[in-house]
């Protein structure tokens, strides 16, 4: 009994670090204020993106209410997710679904 108990317990905190161990995400959302080619020239500005990826993704913002625009560790997310608001644009930071 004790051996299952601790393969239990040995599962539970492989998942609970598999969460923590999950990518964090930078989203940005749509807002009735700026510009699109705004969004775009931010997205080339601040992420260093091509024209192209730029305008990609704002129209994802723009059609579909939001896009995520990097992943990575969460410091670095909420770092972009600053720098953004600091643009005037809406983003938020969340944890990227399990694979």
């Amino acid at each position: 009994m004790a051996a299952a108990q601790s393969h239990a317990d040995t599962r539970g905190h492989e998942s609970e670090q598999a969460v923590a161990e999950r990518a964090w995400q930078t989203v940005v959302w749509d807002d009735p204020v700026n510009l699109m080619s705004y969004v775009a020239y931010v997205f080339q500005t601040h992420f260093g993106f091509e024209r192209d990826r730029a305008e990609e993704l704002m129209l994802r913002v723009h059609h579909e209410g939001s896009a995520v625009v990097a992943e990575g560790g969460r410091e670095a997310m909420e770092m972009h997710v600053e720098a953004l608001h600091g643009y005037g644009l809406w983003a938020t930071v969340r944890q990227a679904d399990p694979a």
